[in-house]
């Protein structure tokens, strides 16, 4: 199964992806990041690993409509199977959705529904909970609303700064999304590339 990463920033759940695909563990090639910041570390990581990469920069299109269509162009040319959002900072539009419909995956820090969005770690120390965690989930129209894949668990110490618990999230993060990713390719895909329920 061909896999392409789409990330925004220094990319260690891209990392985490790659990893367990060098080591077997992961049972997938990445034939592509998709970054929109070109100055990006996960660029240099990708690169690294002579994993290709289209980066763009949005502003350099009319819309988005016209960047999605050409990522969607850039995907098909290396077959890719499932679209991994690894830390991608953009919300998905109509173009990637219709194209990838059911075969887009995001992971999210926090146990959604509570705390989507931008700084979903920072919102759940503020709010005080005990319990906070990671969700991988479908990629819908809305922001952090898709079927839900896997959760895991990330307790809120009396002595978590935002720092250290997101720390301990992203711990969870670089295990559960290869794992689940691995569990989708064996368990829901069929050879017509679509995931099913």
């Amino acid at each position: 199964m061909k896999l392409a990463v789409f990330a925004s920033g220094s990319g260690s759940n891209f990392q985490a992806v790659a990893d367990a695909a060098s080591e077997n563990r992961l049972e997938a090639d990445i034939a592509l990041l998709v970054c929109d910041k070109p100055d990006a570390h996960v660029v240099q990581r990708a690169e690294a690993m002579d994993i290709p990469v289209f980066s763009f920069r949005p502003k350099q299109y009319e819309n988005k409509a016209a960047f999605e269509q050409e990522i969607v162009e850039q995907l098909q040319k290396k077959e890719v199977d499932l679209i991994v959002l690894a830390g991608y900072m953009r919300l998905v539009g109509d173009t990637l959705l219709t194209a990838f419909r059911e075969r887009m995956i995001n992971i999210h820090p926090s146990l959604l529904p509570a705390f989507p969005g931008l700084n979903a770690v920072e919102q759940a120390w503020e709010a005080g909970v005990k319990v906070t965690g990671v969700t991988v989930h479908e990629v819908d129209e809305g922001m952090d609303t898709g079927t839900i894949l896997a959760q895991e668990a990330v307790a809120v110490k009396p002595t978590d700064s935002p720092a250290s618990l997101s720390k301990a999230v992203q711990a969870v993060e670089h295990r559960l999304y290869p794992d689940t990713i691995q569990f989708l390719l064996k368990e829901r895909f069929t050879q017509g590339g679509a995931m099913h329920k």
